[in-house]
This record gives C-alpha cells, structure tokens and sequence, in this order.
C-alpha cells in the first residue's frame, strides 16, 4: 500500500540534456515539392507505405496538384508513381491504413470535393478502388479527415470520419469493420449525434485506460463546443464532453494525443485562433489528463499557449532526453508579434521554453499539418510540414548532436487489428517510465510514422517493455538492448501469472459510479480491499472466477486505492468513484 502511493506520486529527473537542432533539407533530399493552395490547407504523411523500413512522404492533392508520393531510398526522396489519383479534386488527408488485415497498407484520401476514396493494396504495386464496394458514402460529403481505430476491440479497425459541413446539418460518421472488407454505418446504433459541429478531426484514444478506445472530436469555432465521447464497452457511447471537462469552446485544429508528463494518461493538444473570441479559450490548450476521468487546461501553466494561429502540432522527443517536446505550425508569417511556428522544449520538470538559434529561423509561411519520422532510421525524429500558397514542404532533418541513446519500437497485432493500433506501450529504464499510445489519424489531419520513438537519455538498457494489445494480451521483455527498432508481434512475449502481478487484473469501469467489475486473466480466488486516502480499509469482498463485480453504492466519491490478494501476488490500483 505504501509502495503505491510513492509510486502514484513520486517523480525523477533524468540529467544532461543536448541542445537540439533542426535544419530544413527539403530541398537537398529531393523532398522539395510544392503542394499548391487550398482554403486551410491539408494533411500530409510520413509513413512507410511500402514496408521497405524506411519512412515515406505522401502529400495531400491541391487545386494544381495530384497527390505526391515521395518514396525513401535510403539517402533522398523519388517521386514514386503510384497508380491513385484524385480526379483533379481536392483532398483535406492521406493515410495509409491496413484495414484488411492483410499486411500491406491501403490507401485512404478524404475530400470536400470528391468522393473520399479508399484503395485497396493488392501487392505488386496494383491497387483497386474500393470506395463503393466496401459501403463507404457513395457521394460528396465535406469529410475533412478520418480517424482509424478498433472501437469494438474485434481486431479490425473503424472509422470515423470528420465533417466540416458549414450548416451543420450533416454529422460526423463512425463506420463499422465487418471484417469481410465491408464497413456498416453504426452512427446512430454507437449512440453518436446526428447533428454537425464544424469538426476539423478526431482521434481514437484510451483516456480513461478502460481498454476501450474513445473519440475525442476538434470542433471549429466557438459555437461548438469539442466533445469527448466515452465508449461504454458494449458498442455505444456517451458524451462526456462536460463532465470531464475537455468541452473546451474556441477554433479547435487539431487533435494531438500523448503523454506529455510521463505519468501513465493520455492527454490531448489542441490548436486554436488568437485572439480568440470572447470567453473562449486563450491560445491553444494543453488538456492535461488528470487520471479521475477530468481534464485540466495547463497550457498557460506549462508555457504552451502558442499566441498565434495554431494548425498542425505533434508531440515528439527531438533530443531523446525522456522527455516529450512539441512542435507547432502556424498560419502567420511571424510579423506583427506573432509566431509562425514553435518549437517547445520540455525543460524537464513538464514546463517548456522555446530555445533560440536551433534552425527554425525560416519557419516563415503559412504551415498546416505536420507529422515525424525518421528519414534515416538513426532514432533521431524528423518534422515533416505541409506548406501553402504553392511553397514547398518543410523537412526538417533532425541534426542535434547523437549524444543520447534510443529505442524505437514496431508492433504487429495478430488478435488485435494488424497495425497494433490502439495500443499502450511502456518502457522502463532506471527510475524513468515512458508511455507511448499508438494512434492513427492524429494532428492537422496527419499521419505520424509506424514506428513509436522513445529517447532514453544515457540509459545503457532497457529494463523492460511492456505492450498492452486492445485484445486484453500483455507482451513483457526484459534487458533491451538500446539503438534499435524492436518489432513486436503480438502473443510472442507473453507475460505470465508468476511475473506479473501488476497486470493480473483490469478494474473497469475507472471512474466507477455504483458498480466496479473486476477482470481476472484466469479463474483466481482472491481478496479485495478498498481503501480511502488516508490508508483506512472502507471495503472488503472475496471474488473467484474470471469475472466478478464489486457495489460501490455504500462509498462517497472521491479516490480510493485498490488492493488484491492471490496466491499470485498483491495488485494495487487507483479506483475513482464518481
């Protein structure tokens, strides 16, 4: 029990830090290309659509530009030809999404203009529109952007499609994979809205770590607020939006998903105008996951409000340092005392800074969706940026000095959806843990890379990583070895009942309001208590089998500790009843 509570509270500090530096070689790699004009921009990718382990471009079609396909050859960028086009339309998002399972990426691009297409990759270089096949709107809607993600946990992945119609007459839709590459519109039956709200994009994300992916929703202008649906486990949803306190009113861009603090929940960047409207949010806003089912604002507080137009935004360690800076473009050119772009430090106690003379000078133009990779493959993140008014993308190689060591990590589902999305994984190395969450469509309608980075100072192991699937599997590996891509497959590490304690159980819901369910990974006989802040014991209950629920009717709300004895161990965890 007291072990816990330091755990709970505790914080360390790694030491050292390199000074980081970026230089845009767009340019020189052969990445210079122009990506033509639209009303607010789009999005752009830096994922490894070949599966060749090298990150690749691929740019978002324009008013003057078919879609761009940048292939890495290990030293620079070819513009591929591959057989999509955009029939001369606009698109708003490229992603590339293995929504069949089959191992290969297919190609999806939403547009305001046309038919949001989805191609599926049948090998060879050959791919076939799949569009009205698969069931998908078989006419031209104002989808912005498309968020992928395994909402029922059947290993394959949904979609949730992001609409900025300006009436607000036509909602945003979420789509059911029914494994046989179909999809099945399940917008009304999941419980969501039938009514629009500007939205720009979502992410799927696990906020309250219930082992069921939830939808966060960027709402444009102040009229609408951003919503937060919360999925209850059983193919529904319920908005949540006020109560945990992520219905934030201003012109939210962008959804951003990460654990900036390293403390185990996920938290959410948004970007916004400035100035806002009045009595909307102040600059853009850094929802800091509270762990009690609430969010908090603390960009004022952590130095990340960003005075400026605010677009595109992603979370990444440049340094590998441990801890997680974050990078901003923005829609002004830097005159008249706002920013054009920014890159924030974390100074490492979860404050940031925007350091001077590390290469952003000429982050001058009219930016929108960014995303990271690694062009070559050295564990050092790169920044890829989608510019407007025809000026070519940013690349911005990775150049601060390799002082510190790295670990990159690959997953594959075999269970869970392939791409392993919806995924936690964590690293420890010292007193030090790192939680990364694997999420496809995030951002300025961007696609980060496959790949999960983590920066680990001077760290000369990993002591272990542990991959939590959306299947309920537990992989667990011990002494890493450090600058590497270590690809994981699903079930290939299994963590036992004998070494594993800590995951023993999954407490469901958290917050709990009347009723907590209790999941065991195999039938245990076991003893329950429930204690308050202050170390009483208000709650004792035997359970046995698989499964077993727990009435909370008789505890006021507030947080309590869990505890759970077995002849397998003891397992703590926090519990908040609403």
């Amino acid at each position: 029990m007291r072990l816990f509570l330091l755990l709970l509270f505790s914080s360390t500090c790694y030491t050292g830090f390199s000074q980081v530096s970026f230089e845009n070689q767009a340019q020189a790699l052969g990445a210079g290309v122009a990506y033509g004009h639209v009303m607010l921009g789009a999005g752009i990718s830096f994922y490894d659509y070949d599966g060749d382990g090298l990150d690749d471009i691929t740019i978002a079609s324009s008013d003057s530009n078919d879609y761009t396909f940048l292939k890495n050859n290990g030293t620079s960028f070819d513009n591929d030809l591959l057989p999509m086009t955009s029939s001369g339309n606009q698109s708003k998002q490229v992603m590339w999404v293995d929504y069949d399972n089959d191992g290969d990426a297919d190609f999806y691009a939403a547009s305001d203009q046309g038919l949001s297409r989805l191609h599926r990759n049948d090998g060879g270089g050959v791919f076939t529109d799949v569009t009205v096949a698969c069931g998908f709107p078989s006419e031209v809607l104002d989808i912005w952007g498309a968020a992928w993600g395994d909402y029922d946990n059947d290993g394959n992945l949904d979609v949730f499609f992001s609409l900025r119609e300006p009436t607000r007459t036509v909602p945003n839709f979420l789509y059911r994979n029914n494994g046989d590459g179909t999809f099945t519109d399940v917008t009304v039956s999941a419980g969501l809205e039938t009514s629009g709200h500007l939205t720009f994009c979502a992410s799927f994300f696990d906020y309250d770590k219930d082992g069921y992916q939830d939808i966060y929703m960027a709402n444009d202008k102040f009229y609408t607020n951003n919503i937060l649906y919360r999925n209850n486990g059983d193919g529904t949803f319920e908005d949540v939006s006020i109560a945990s306190g992520a219905d934030v009113y201003m012109s939210a861009m962008s959804t951003t998903i990460g654990d900036y603090n390293n403390d185990g929940w996920l938290d959410v960047y948004v970007t916004n105008d400035f100035p806002p409207e009045p009595g909307g949010v102040y600059g853009n806003a850094l929802l800091e996951n509270n762990g009690d089912g609430t969010f908090t604002n603390v960009a004022t507080s952590t130095g990340t409000v960003f005075e400026s137009l605010g677009w595109g935004a992603v979370f990444l360690d440049a340094e590998n340092d441990g801890y997680t800076d974050l990078y901003v473009s923005g829609g002004r050119d830097g005159s008249n005392g706002f920013l054009p772009a920014a890159f924030y430090s974390n100074d490492g106690d979860n404050t940031f800074t925007i350091p001077n003379n590390i290469g952003f000078g000429d982050d001058t133009e009219e930016s929108y969706a960014n995303a990271i990779g690694d062009i070559d493959n050295d564990g050092y993140p790169e920044i890829i940026v989608l510019n407007n008014n025809g000026e070519e993308i940013f690349l911005w190689k990775n150049t601060t000095p390799t002082n510190n060591n790295w670990l990159k990590v690959k997953l594959q589902g075999v269970e869970s959806n392939r791409m392993g999305i919806g995924s936690w994984i964590e690293i420890g190395t010292g007193d030090h843990v790192q939680y990364n969450y694997t999420v496809c469509g995030e951002g300025y309608l961007s696609q980060n890379s496959g790949v999960e980075f983590f920066g680990i100072n001077d760290a000369t192991v990993v002591d272990y990583v542990k991959v939590t699937w959306l299947s309920g599997t537990i992989d667990y590996l011990e002494d890493v070895a450090i600058n590497q891509l270590l690809e994981i497959v699903e079930g290939d590490h299994p963590l036992s009942i004998e070494d594993q304690s800590e995951t023993m159980f999954a407490l469901y819901p958290n917050p709990a309001k009347n009723l907590l369910t209790i999941k065991q990974i195999a039938a245990i006989d076991a003893e329950v208590s429930i204690f308050d802040l202050s170390g009483k014991k208000v709650l004792a209950t035997a359970i046995s089998g698989t499964e077993s629920q727990v009435k909370l009717n008789t505890l006021q709300s507030g947080i309590y500790v869990v505890e759970i004895v077995s002849e397998g161990g003891s397992h703590t965890q926090k519990l908040v009843i609403q």
